[in-house]
This record gives C-alpha cells, sequence and structure tokens, in this order.
C-alpha cells in the first residue's frame, strides 16, 4: 500500500499561526503614558528612545513585560502563587501578542555580603563539583568547597516510631563538612573595633557616655547597662575599674531583671558587632555607615587570607590549583585554565562551566573574579552578568527586555554588545531595548519615540519606524541623532593638583597620577580598566571629596523628592512659622497624616496570591494628611497643593511673595539645575526611572561643603538632548569653584574637558595603568589609545 497523497489547492499562502506577528498595546496609562497605543514587530530589535522621564520605562517594563510576567504567574496553581510576587494588571485596555518576557534591567544585585560574582551565575556552584569529584586530596562533597557551609558536628538520641508500643531510642552520630572559614565565618575579613569611638570617656551612661547610634540616655538600651548593677550608671566610664569596663564592654550574655522583667545583658561590644558588623556595609542607613566606618576597621582574615574557605577546602587541589586560586582568578584566565582540562568523567560538567565563562568574556566581563562582591558591581555590569545566563540559551520566541544595557560601557565596547542584542534576535526572539546611545538605535529594526517632553510633558507617541524615518521626523530625538561635539578648543588653567601616589587598589598597579584641580576633568577608559579604583578608592583621606556614585537611591513610595533632597524641611518650616503651629503637622509621616490612610494617600487591600489592591483613601481623597492641617496655608496653597506643584512651579512660589523661602529656593533651583523641573515635589521615588534617580542624587550633593565633587558617569540615562544641559551645569560648577572629575565614557563629556586621564589598555590585569593625560586635542591629535580613536571619530578630526 503506498504513501497516501494530500492535495488542498484551497489551503492558504500563511498559516494562521503564523499571523500573529505583532506584540499590540492600545490605551496604555501607566504612570505618565496618555492611552498610548503602539505595534511592535516581533523577532526583531525595537529600541524605545525619548528624554529620561517621557514613558519609555512606563510602556516596556510596567506595561508589556509585566503583564507577561502576571500571565505566566497566573500559569501556576494558587499555592504556588502564594510564594510568588504579586503584580497588579497594568492600566491598559488591550495587549495582544505577548510572549514570554525575560527582564533584564540595570537594578543592582542583592549588597549581601555573602553573594559573589560566582555565587550568583552559578559559576561557583558549578566548580565546586568540579573541585569535589577532581580535587586531591578528596575532602568531601560540593559542600565541603562552599564558604557558606559551617563544618559541624553532633550526636545524641533519637526516637524511632515503630507504632504503639514499640518506639525506641536509638544513639546517631552526625556531621556536615562544609567549607567556612571558622574565625571569618566566611566573610573573608575580620573586624576590629575602636573602643574609643563607642563612648565618651568623661560622661556617666546616665548622661549620655554612649555614642553607639540608638543608644540615648534612658532609652531601653542604655537601661539594661544602667540597671544591671555590673557598672555605676553615674560614674563617668574612664573612673570604671577593670572589672567594670570589661563587664561593660566584654562580658557574655547574662540574664537581668530591670524593672521587673528579665532581660539579656550583653558587653557593648560584643553587642555592636552583633548589631551592626553582621549586616552588609552598603545595606546599612547612612548614619550607621558613617559610624561603622569610623569606629571599625576591616582587613583581610588571618586564618584564610580573604578566601572565606577553610584549610581543608583550600588544600584540595587540581594540578596544582585550589578552588580559591580558581576563584580568584580574571575570568579570562580562569577559562583557559578549564579549557586545558580533559576528564572524560565530568565532561558535561566542564562543558557548562566553560560555556558559562567564555559568555563572561564575550559580553565584555573576562576581567571580573568570580570571588568579587556582588554589591561592588556597577549598575551596567550587574545588568551584563545577569545576560550571562541568557546567551547560551536555547529558548526562542522570547521577548527580551534590556534597560540600557550600553551603560558604563566604553565606545568600543558597544560593538561587541551590539552584536549580541543582534544574535538574540537572530535566534528568533523579540528584543525590546530602553536605549539613549546613537550607536544602538542606528542597529534597530523598529523604533519607538516618545515624549514630547518629560513628566506631564511626555507619555505620547512622538514617532514610530525606521531608524532613517526617524531621521527625517523632526523630534528631539531625530534632530538629536547625528549630534557631535566639538574638542574644546581652549582649556583652563588649573589652581593646582591632587597627588595620588602608588595606587595598588584592585587592578591599579602602583599609579602615580597628578589630577589638576579647578578644571573639569574626565577620567576615562574601558570598562574594567580600574576608572572606578582610581577615582573611589585611591583618594587621599583629607581631600574634601564630594562623591555622587551610582548605588541606588533607597525609598519606599512614602519618599520623593521633598523628603529625599531636604526640601520638606524648610517648607514645613515655613508652613508652622506662617500659621503658629508645630512643623510636625505637615509631613504626611508624622503627625499631619491622614488617620485612615496613615499618610500613604491610597488604602492596600492584599488578597493573598491576587494582585492586591489599591485605592484612593476615601477621608482625605488621596491628599494625605488630615482635613484640619489643610486649612492652614502658606501664599494661599496648602501642603497638600504645594507637593503638587513641580519643581518649576515652586521656584516660583518660594522665590517671591508671602511664600518666599530662601532656603527651600535654593534646593529647588539645584534641582532645575539638573534638569528635572517637571518632576512633582510630592511624587513617589519608586515611580522615577533611572536617569531621573541619578540626578535627583547629584542635585542633593550639590549642596555639599566639598572642594572636590567626583561624578560617576551622569549621563546615564540621559537624553542625547540632556547632555549638553548636563555640560552647562558641570561648567558652573568649575566656574564657581569647584574642582569636578567625572568618570564618563561619553564622547561629547571628554571633548568638554580640560584634561584627561585615559586609563588602560585593556581590561582587567591587562589595564590599571594610565596611558595618556592631556587635553582632548591632544588625545584626538595622537590617537594612542582606543579613547582617542574613538573621540578621533566622533569629533570627525
Amino acid at each position: 500500500m503506498g504513501m497516501p497523497t494530500r492535495t488542498d489547492p484551497q489551503s492558504p499562502a500563511v498559516h494562521a499561526a503564523d499571523s500573529h506577528d505583532l506584540i499590540r498595546v492600545r490605551g496604555a496609562r501607566e504612570n505618565n503614558l496618555k492611552d498610548i497605543s503602539v505595534e511592535i514587530p516581533k523577532r526583531r530589535l525595537t529600541v524605545f528612545t525619548g528624554v529620561s522621564g517621557s514613558g519609555k520605562s512606563s510602556l516596556v517594563f510596567d506595561t508589556i513585560a509585566a503583564e507577561s510576567q502576571r500571565l505566566i504567574n497566573e500559569t501556576y496553581s494558587a499555592f504556588v502563587q502564594g510564594f510568588m510576587p504579586t503584580l497588579a494588571r497594568p492600566d491598559v485596555d488591550v495587549l495582544e501578542g505577548l510572549t514570554t518576557a525575560i527582564i533584564v534591567d540595570q537594578e543592582r544585585m542583592g549588597a549581601n555580603a555573602r553573594s559573589t560574582v560566582g555565587t550568583v551565575t552559578d559559576a561557583n556552584a558549578l566548580l565546586r563539583i568540579l573541585f569535589s569529584r577532581l580535587g586531591r586530596p578528596h575532602i568531601g562533597s560540593s559542600n565541603a568547597f562552599s564558604f557558606n557551609i559551617a563544618s559541624l558536628r553532633g550526636n545524641g538520641e533519637v526516637t524511632v516510631d515503630r507504632g504503639p508500643e514499640r518506639d525506641r531510642a536509638v544513639s546517631q552520630t552526625f556531621s556536615v563538612t562544609g567549607g567556612m572559614c571558622p574565625r571569618c565565618e566566611g566573610m573573608g575579613h575580620v573586624s576590629d573595633i575602636d573602643v574609643a569611638q563607642l563612648y565618651d570617656g568623661s560622661r556617666s551612661l546616665n548622661e549620655g557616655a554612649i555614642t553607639v547610634p540608638g543608644y540615648k540616655a534612658g532609652g531601653w538600651l542604655v537601661r539594661v547597662f544602667a540597671a544591671s548593677g555590673f557598672v555605676d550608671p553615674d560614674k563617668p566610664i574612664r573612673d570604671y575599674t577593670d572589672q567594670e569596663l570589661h563587664d561593660f564592654l566584654y562580658r557574655e550574655q547574662t540574664k537581668v531583671r530591670v524593672d521587673n522583667t528579665n532581660l539579656t545583658y550583653e558587653g557593648l561590644v560584643l553587642r555592636v558587632r552583633k548589631s551592626f558588623l553582621s549586616k552588609d556595609r552598603d545595606a546599612l542607613q547612612p548614619h550607621i555607615r558613617a559610624f561603622v566606618d569610623r569606629a571599625v576597621t576591616f582587613r583581610p582574615c588571618p586564618d584564610c587570607g580573604g578566601t572565606r574557605l577553610n584549610e581543608a577546602a583550600r588544600s584540595s587541589k587540581i594540578r596544582g590549583i585550589s578552588i580559591a586560586d580558581a576563584c580568584a582568578m580574571q575570568v579570562s584566565d580562569l577559562a583557559e585554565w578549564v579549557r586545558g582540562l580533559d576528564e572524560p568523567s565530568v565532561a558535561p560538567l566542564l562543558a557548562t562551566l566553560q560555556d558559562t565563562l567564555d559568555s563572561f568574556v564575550e559580553i565584555g566581563l573576562g576581567y571580573l573574579s568570580l570571588d568579587r562582591p556582588s554589591g561592588t558591581l556597577s549598575g551596567g555590569e550587574a545588568q551584563r552578568v545577569k545576560m550571562v545566563r541568557h546567551l547560551g540559551s536555547s529558548l526562542t520566541d522570547v521577548t527580551y527586555v534590556f534597560d540600557e544595557p550600553t551603560a558604563g560601557l566604553h565606545p568600543h565596547d558597544i560593538q561587541r554588545m551590539n552584536e549580541l542584542l543582534l544574535r538574540l534576535r537572530d535566534k528568533g526572539n523579540t528584543v525590546l531595548v530602553v536605549e539613549h546611545k546613537p550607536e544602538v538605535i542606528e542597529i534597530a529594526d523598529h523604533v519607538v519615540d516618545l515624549g514630547p517632553g518629560a513628566g506631564a510633558a511626555g507619555g505620547t507617541v512622538c514617532f514610530e519606524g525606521g531608524v532613517e524615518g526617524l531621521r527625517s521626523s523632526g523630534t528631539l530625538t531625530g534632530r538629536h541623532l547625528g549630534d557631535r561635539a566639538a574638542v574644546k578648543e581652549k582649556v583652563r588653567t588649573p589652581t593646582g593638583v591632587l597627588a595620588i601616589r602608588g595606587a595598588n587598589k584592585h587592578n591599579l598597579r602602583d599609579v602615580d597620577v597628578d589630577i589638576p584641580l579647578g578644571v573639569l576633568v574626565v577620567v576615562t577608559g574601558v570598562a574594567g580598566s580600574g576608572k572606578s579604583s582610581l577615582v573611589h578608592g585611591s583618594m587621599p583621606a583629607d581631600a574634601g571629596v564630594v562623591s555622587v556614585d551610582q548605588a541606588a537611591i533607597r525609598g519606599s513610595r512614602r519618599s520623593n523628592p521633598a523628603t529625599y533632597t531636604g526640601l520638606l524641611d524648610p517648607i514645613r518650616r515655613a508652613f508652622a512659622k506662617a500659621n503658629g503651629v508645630k512643623p510636625a503637622l505637615f509631613s504626611a509621616n508624622s503627625e499631619g497624616a491622614c488617620p485612615t490612610c496613615n499618610g500613604a494617600g491610597v488604602i492596600y487591600t492584599d488578597l493573598a496570591m491576587m494582585a492586591g489592591v489599591t485605592t484612593v483613601c476615601e477621608e482625605c481623597e488621596g491628599r494625605r494628611f488630615q482635613a484640619s492641617v489643610l486649612e492652614y496655608t502658606l501664599g494661599g496653597r496648602n501642603i497638600s497643593e504645594v507637593l503638587a506643584m513641580s519643581v518649576s512651579q515652586a521656584r516660583e512660589f518660594f522665590g517671591a511673595g508671602e511664600a518666599r523661602t530662601p532656603a527651600a529656593r535654593a534646593i529647588l533651583d539645584r534641582l532645575a539645575d539638573v534638569g528635572l523641573g517637571y518632576l512633582s515635589l510630592g511624587q513617589p521615588l519608586t515611580t522615577l526611572s533611572g536617569g531621573e534617580r541619578q540626578r535627583l542624587k547629584l542635585a542633593t550633593h550639590m549642596g555639599d561643603r566639598g572642594g572636590v565633587y567626583v561624578l560617576d558617569e551622569p549621563t546615564t540615562g540621559l537624553h542625547l538632548a540632556d547632555v549638553e544641559q548636563l555640560l552647562g551645569l558641570l561648567d558652573r560648577l568649575v566656574d564657581s569653584g569647584k574642582s569636578v572629575i567625572v568618570v564618563e565614557h561619553h564622547q561629547a563629556v571628554m571633548a568638554h574637558a580640560d584634561w584627561i586621564i585615559d586609563l588602560g589598555p585593556g581590561a582587567g590585569h591587562d589595564g590599571g595603568r594610565v596611558v595618556f593625560e592631556g587635553t582632548p586635542a591632544e588625545l584626538v591629535a595622537a590617537r594612542s589609545t582606543l579613547t582617542g580613536e574613538h573621540l578621533a571619530a566622533y569629533v570627525k578630526s
């Protein structure tokens, strides 16, 4: 019997399943989006452009990606959803054609002290298995190579349940072999406390002798000491006997009775170790971090040499290399070492590890080491580390969402990132990129330009189409796409120098450099060349440096520009003075808060595994304050109306008339200087874009007293049109007598500098040297470095 044949002359040319080639968005209103509709082609690279705050993230992350994740979460059982984050449905009428979204954003990796590049990418886990199989001497399972697992032993009696009257007790012994260094408990460093920073010896406990944050005279923490009977609360600490001083500082836990309550007494040094030193420094509040920096010195653990691992884990080696040695290697070198291991018994493991390490190199992170704490990565590095796990993925028809993947990249590295984005697209995936760099916009298959302005002035689609159409569209992005800067011909004369000698932090190689003062200095070089190590890690302690880095702004939805910048303090005082009442009434987080919503303005109802419901408070109608507080006015406006003003409106309001408040006006001027005039004073920090948060931090630090400002990539998140405004701000800072040092890759900023310090020539152990010092014109003329070549091409010299 022959095979049946099928003829169907009526079959359509295109299968019905192939018609779903668009992601359709209808009526998107999330944040500042104004009922917009767009059609995004699938299996193409689409770049979203527009000024910072125009609505790019609201459309891409808060609408498209959020709804994709929400729909996927709904496919799990209610039990599983109870353990997952709940996501509300975005404010949009129709979303069609969505595929699984993988978000690769710039959120910093957790500042957990035990988290390293190796642990967050699973490379450490693979190495641990490798050493547990091939390491000699053999010391145990993969747990024996983990610095997060302590070795422990125990024995005792257990009862085996065998039914009524058949239970019997048996003796059991157990042990766990871990790799944690017992002295530093896997942290890699030990701390020494300067006890002189913990108390004022001339005072007694009742006079407030303890200077540790939170230990106020009369408070519970101090009352335990005062009422313990071990010390005299009315005697100055310098008059304590040796026994009293030991009990005060080092006594082990002891039960004491205070006001008919049983409490645990413990020496102050032991308390400080537990409450402050057990947490990562970067996760502490600013005032506590300042205390820790003052009172505590950290040094590498003398037992493990900073490797975090115990002696047994360090003794097991493969071809003379221990796991500590492997994790300390530069990833590019580690990849070569793994490539040289030919062991058929672990071939699949070696292949997976090799692919992971090669992905690091391919993505431009070959200069990192696996033992690098993840909290020390920049935003751009963190995003690229997250990309590592996706490069070799076999998944297709996935939507990858990137947030400025070129952040922190030198122009030399951007071409490599473009190739990776195109590779993901060519595997059949939809790639959505929020980006400002012209080099990335130009490789797009499709462009969506949002604007025309920021905040309330944005949220509309100004252009959809190809790159050439964008150039001729007349939009702000289109007009600035071909911008080129000219090299500054006349540079400022330095007023002095800041000398750095023998800098050797991380990969720096005993660098000696004189940084000119009183001018605009740009420190540049490829990613990983040592820029941050030089500028942030090697400055003299007495240089009076005000550092504006890329650390994330911490704040809840109760935080807003007014509270973060300190603007609310002079506003509250002005309201209090004008009305003869307390300033606390004009805080939604204090006495003036609406009692129904506790000053939040909304009522949040938790619906377990389903998305919570947020409703506007009926009592205050979202104004956050008690009705009685809103009766007090300043210049004819109540506090809620003032917080609803934009920065520009508030500048006029507090600049003249009855509401004139110079302290508030000064802060508002700084916010306007960094291009945030459109922000409303009461807008929650959680709704700000990355670029807006960076500039908000810059505006805050502009009020700090200090002669030297260090800015870390201030163009991050800035639209092409905003860079010119930033350059004007930097000029004003220098002209006011400040010295400004900028770590930056943007060619327009380099061209505008008075002096350039270029580090390199490569990354990691191929960098760490000063390869050029001089003016931008000299750098372009020499073209002796990668930076010089790219800057020359940018200015068309």
